[in-house]
């Protein structure tokens, strides 16, 4: 991980989180659907351990991945945690038997989730929480007093959001110490974002606002939408470094801000081993000019 440099969480505050500028997102080590247990269960232990192993420290998780597997696989696999292992969640959702998503955002359901969080993951302080945003500005700022009440009873450390339009985004920043944003952004899906009263904004006016106040941006969705939007430049790229697509993708993110935090998932063993890979890739400034 010395490659990618690190990056530092809520570096204004007194309790500041540095870690390895790779992290591992954990949604997909669950079953069909994002629903249940993992099919390939003993891989999936061991993608976490080799997350460790491999300089990894901050590891994406929400209770309502699973619902709670991931949680519990990585209590599993991982504790008692190391003193760096940064272990962020996300609330704000739910999801109901039928595998559908559904808002759990309102001040009590935010308490909720972040006991449930404590509980499974075996720990007395969530060091980051993202509040994901389903709804509008009044959701936003209820759910934001709630956390920052969390924040301050010491259940959290620090406050995040995610889902964010810019609208949104400051007035989070009005409230309160925001340490992360946890967007979906990627070379193949840098396009507006729709916003509740019409307006439009770039996923690039989010990363601007971050790289302004030094707030990490952890994007997500970056390589499963590259995935689906296929560009011929990624392509003729990872061609050029004998390198997956899905690495040049991970390449181009660390290269594009030292303020992106990538979280990169997989269920495979295989395809996990390649995708830290790609902090070895070093784009050239005429690489990066061709995929802009």
């Amino acid at each position: 991980m010395n490659t990618a440099g690190t990056i530092t969480i809520a570096e204004k505050s007194n309790h500041p989180l540095t870690v390895n500028r790779l992290g591992y997102g954990t949604m997909r080590l669950t079953g069909e659907g994002i629903y249940g247990e993992p099919p390939r269960r003993g891989e999936a232990l061991e993608i976490l351990r080799q997350c460790v192993a491999n300089g990894i420290n901050f590891l994406d998780t929400a209770d309502y991945y699973g619902e709670d597997v991931t949680n519990r696989l990585i209590a599993e696999a991982l504790y008692p945690y190391n003193d760096d292992l940064v272990i962020c969640t996300k609330v704000g959702g739910a999801r109901k038997p039928d595998k559908s998503w559904i808002p759990f955002n309102k001040p009590e359901n935010l308490r909720t989730s972040i006991e449930n969080n404590l509980r499974t993951l075996k720990t007395d302080q969530m060091q980051l929480v993202h509040f994901r945003m389903i709804g509008g500005s009044e959701v936003l700022k209820a759910g934001l007093e709630e956390m920052f009440k969390m924040q301050q009873e010491g259940k959290i450390l620090h406050v995040g959001v995610s889902n964010v339009h810019k609208t949104e985004l400051e007035t989070a920043l009005k409230m309160g110490e925001i340490a992360t944003v946890e967007n979906m952004y990627g070379h193949a899906q840098r396009h507006a974002l729709k916003a509740p009263h019409g307006e439009t904004h770039g996923a690039e006016d989010i990363l601007h606002i971050c790289e302004q106040q030094h707030i990490p941006l952890i994007p997500f969705f970056s390589i499963l939408t590259a995935n689906t939007k296929k560009d011929e430049r990624i392509a003729e790229i990872a061609d050029k470094y004998n390198a997956t697509e899905a690495q040049i993708n991970i390449a181009w993110l660390l290269h594009r801000s030292p303020w992106i935090l990538p979280i990169p998932g997989t269920s495979s063993l295989e395809h996990f081993k390649e995708n830290i890979e790609a902090v070895n890739i070093q784009l050239t400034k005429e690489d990066m000019d061709y995929l802009d």
